[in-house]
C-alpha cells in the first residue's frame, strides 16, 4: 500500500510551495508583477497548477483508469472547459469567495473521485453516482472559481483590456502546467499498468487518494478558522503559517517551545 501511496505522497509534499502564492505580497512585488508583463502571469499560472496538489489530484484521480487517448481526451477536456469559464469569467467579473472554503469543496472532489474510483457508491450506499463526465465538469468549474480567487488577489491593473490579457495569460500557464502535469501522470501510470502490481495496489492507491482528499479538506478549514475567527486562536492575520514561523524563532531563541509544541 506504501508503494501505491506514493505519487499522492509526493504531491501532498508539495503544500508548503504553495503557501508563497498570493500571500504577503509587497507593493514593490505586485509592481513588479504589472511590469513584467503577460509571461509573468503564464509563468505563475504555470507554476501554480505543479504546485498545485489539489488539481493534481484529482486530475490524477480521473485519468487513473482511463486507457485510451479518446476517454482521456474527453474528460480532461470538459475539466479544462470548466475551469475555464470560472477562472476567466469569475476574475474579470470580480465574483470572489472565501479561498479556504473553495479549497475546501475542491478537497471533496478528490476524495469524490477516489471514492468513485473504488465503487463506493455502489458496494457501500447501492445506487448509481452521477454521470461521471456531467461532475468532472462540475467540478471544472469548482477548481476554476478556486484558482480565480487566487488570481483576484493579485495586481491585475485597472484598464479592463489589459486585465483580461492578464486572466487569459494566467490560464494559458494553467494549461500549460496541466499537460506537463498530465504527461508526467499518463507515463506513469501507463507504466505501471504493465506491473502486476497494479492490479493488487489499485484499490490501495485510491484509498490514499480519500484520505489525500481528507487531509486537505481538514487543512482547509483549520485555516477558515483562523482566518473567520483568529481571536480564538490568537492569530491576526489571513496567513497565519507565518505566525508559526515567527513564534518558532522566537521560542528557540528564548529557548521556550519548539516547532512541533506550537503544531
Amino acid at each position: 500500500m506504501f508503494r501505491s501511496a506514493l505519487p499522492i505522497l509526493a504531491l501532498l509534499a508539495l503544500y508548503p510551495l504553495t503557501e508563497a502564492f498570493a500571500h504577503g505580497m509587497s507593493a514593490s512585488d505586485k509592481q513588479a508583477m504589472l511590469d513584467g508583463g503577460y509571461l509573468r502571469y503564464i509563468w505563475l499560472g504555470t507554476t501554480h497548477m505543479l504546485t498545485g496538489y489539489d488539481h493534481l489530484l484529482f486530475i490524477f484521480g480521473v485519468i487513473f483508469f482511463l486507457t485510451t487517448f479518446k476517454d482521456i481526451v474527453k474528460f480532461i477536456s470538459v475539466f479544462t472547459l470548466g475551469h475555464c469559464i470560472t477562472l476567466i469569467f469569475a476574475t474579470f467579473l470580480k465574483i470572489t469567495a472565501n479561498y479556504y472554503l473553495i479549497d475546501a469543496v475542491i478537497a471533496v472532489s478528490v476524495m469524490y473521485k477516489g471514492f468513485e474510483n473504488i465503487d463506493g457508491f455502489k458496494k457501500y450506499f447501492h445506487w448509481q453516482p452521477p454521470n461521471l463526465l456531467k461532475m468532472v465538469f462540475l467540478f471544472g468549474l469548482i477548481h476554476g472559481f478556486g484558482l480565480s480567487t487566487r488570481l483576484q488577489q493579485l495586481p491585475l491593473g485597472d484598464d479592463q483590456m489589459s486585465m483580461l490579457l492578464r486572466i487569459l495569460s494566467f490560464n494559458v500557464g494553467v494549461e500549460v502546467g496541466q499537460v506537463v502535469a498530465l504527461t508526467v501522470m499518463l507515463i506513469f501510470l501507463r507504466g505501471w499498468r504493465r506491473a502486476e502490481t497494479f492490479n493488487k495496489f489499485a484499490y490501495a492507491a485510491n484509498i490514499a487518494l480519500i484520505a489525500g482528499g481528507i487531509f486537505l479538506f481538514n487543512m482547509q478549514f483549520h485555516g477558515f478558522w483562523h482566518n473567520a475567527s483568529p481571536d480564538e486562536f490568537g492569530f491576526a492575520e489571513d496567513n497565519h503559517a507565518h505566525h508559526h514561523v515567527k513564534l518558532t524563532s522566537e521560542s528557540k531563541q528564548e529557548g521556550q517551545i519548539s516547532y512541533e509544541d506550537i503544531r
